[in-house]
């Protein structure tokens, strides 16, 4: 925390002189500083006011140093005390660190030790809001409600994520490239007992096989060139968490080998080391490949793929559920208009050509679509010009002949629709669009689609 933050500190001593050296030395810091010399005043301030950091003497009455502590605590779990103690109470300094305080010096003390005590708590106390408010945003960002779909497939999806998100069993999440695997993945975090420990990602596929077995596993000083100390593995760094071992289909008979003993034993080994660790970690794990498939051609170990698909969750390609498409162009949209300040909206052409593409790139594709059209669009309703060339084009070499000939049945009776209302107005295209229910901007845009002049 820095000063310019304010940060409020009280600062209690049953000596009067002391309480007033103090008091100056952390205002010239430029922290909010109040102070007193009676412990009772003490506790009713803890009560009236909010405090990022106590500095109490340890031996005071009616109430001491270790009596303020537990009342800290209970008011605020994360506010820092820093206990001021005289060499024979050291002991009993040392007992409440065990307690909760941050620290504690010893009288005398000089004002420079106070001061670089005082800043240590302050950005302890820093860290752990900060990391309280990250995961509170992880559980917000990656909760099951902004899992976009609402089609039979993602329910099943949804569905299985609640069962198994707060049990330990490995889960293995397969599916296409840009399917979506990793947010999977997250949201079975969030939503587990283990969301307040770490969460570990490494993409297995991005690394050489001797620098990911060094990465997931750790290494000890001298184990190969430029091993110049010891450093801890992804796993041990994952340790009461989760680790996500995404594209675990392209590690090597070797490393399959190491990743089999971790889930068999819990323990790991260090590059180079001679003894083993335990670590309590849950193994998600993902792969757009048939790892089943693998295992018959001999590329992936039999038993490491029943180790890792305890509990299997597909994710469908986006084809496969085009009606999540509209949903997911609004989530998309909601997001930029968030970050931008605008009110971009598709238009119905726009998401008809979205819906009968094939999405290749799945979800991760339409993403890029929908950013690139919003960034290339001259208004705020997103049209059939903003989408790239082969996603325009795909809408009669791609879609199946039934479809375009229905599709040539509905363009037809709207062409005629619009050719009736037009002539029953005499040509008065604000009043024809009036009476369909459509904005005039609406309805020279079906004109000019539909080759109607005028």
């Amino acid at each position: 925390m820095s000063n310019s933050e304010r940060a409020r500190i009280l600062v209690v001593d049953d000596e009067e002189n002391i309480v007033e050296v103090m008091r100056s030395a952390l205002l010239s810091e430029g922290y909010d500083v109040q102070a007193t010399s009676d412990p009772l005043r003490a506790e009713r301030m803890l009560e009236e006011n909010e405090y990022d950091l106590v500095v109490t003497d340890l031996k005071m009455t009616p109430v001491d140093g270790l009596g303020l502590l537990r009342r800290c605590k209970e008011r605020d779990p994360h506010m820092q005390v820093l206990l001021i103690t005289a060499f024979s109470t050291v002991e009993t300094a040392v007992e409440a660190m065990k307690a909760g305080a941050f620290d504690y010096i010893v009288k005398p003390f000089k004002l420079s030790e106070l001061k670089l005590v005082v800043r240590r708590a302050l950005e302890h106390r820093a860290t752990i809001v900060e990391n309280d408010q990250l995961k509170a945003m992880l559980r917000q960002k990656y909760d099951l409600s902004n899992i976009v779909g609402e089609s039979p497939a993602m329910q099943r999806v949804f569905e299985r994520i609640r069962k198994v998100a707060d049990t330990d069993a490995t889960v293995l999440i397969t599916g296409e490239s840009g399917t979506g695997k990793e947010l999977v993945a997250k949201a079975i975090f969030a939503n587990s007992r283990r969301h307040d420990k770490p969460f570990v990602s490494i993409n297995c596929g991005a690394l050489p096989e001797t620098l990911l077995e060094s990465e997931l596993f750790g290494y000890v000083k001298g184990a190969f060139t430029g091993a110049i100390g010891d450093k801890r593995g992804l796993f041990q760094a994952a340790d009461g968490g989760t680790i996500f071992l995404d594209e675990i289909g392209l590690t090597s008979p070797a490393l399959q080998v190491r990743l089999l003993r971790v889930l068999q034993e819990r323990e790991v080994r260090r590059v180079g080391d001679t003894k083993d660790f335990k670590v309590d970690v849950r193994v998600i794990a993902a792969t757009n490949e048939d790892l089943q498939a693998k295992v018959r051609e001999g590329k992936f170990r039999e038993d490491l793929y029943y180790r890792l698909s305890v509990i299997p969750i597909h994710i469908p390609p986006l084809r496969e559920r085009a009606s999540d498409i509209p949903l997911l162009v609004q989530h998309f949209l909601d997001r930029i208009n968030t970050k931008t300040g605008r009110r971009y909206r598709a238009s119905k052409e726009f998401l008809d050509l979205l819906t009968v593409y094939e999405w290749p790139g799945n979800i991760r594709e339409l993403e890029n679509v929908i950013e690139r059209a919003t960034a290339l669009a001259e208004g705020n309703i997103l049209r059939p010009e903003d989408l790239p060339d082969n996603i325009v084009s795909y809408r009669s070499e791609g879609v199946p002949k039934i479809s375009r000939e229905l599709r040539a049945v509905v363009e037809e009776t709207e062409r005629a629709h619009i050719a009736r209302v037009l002539d029953e107005t005499g040509g008065n295209k604000r009043l024809a669009a009036r009476i369909m229910g459509i904005d005039l901007a609406t309805l020279y845009r079906k004109m000019e689609r539909l080759g109607i002049k005028g």
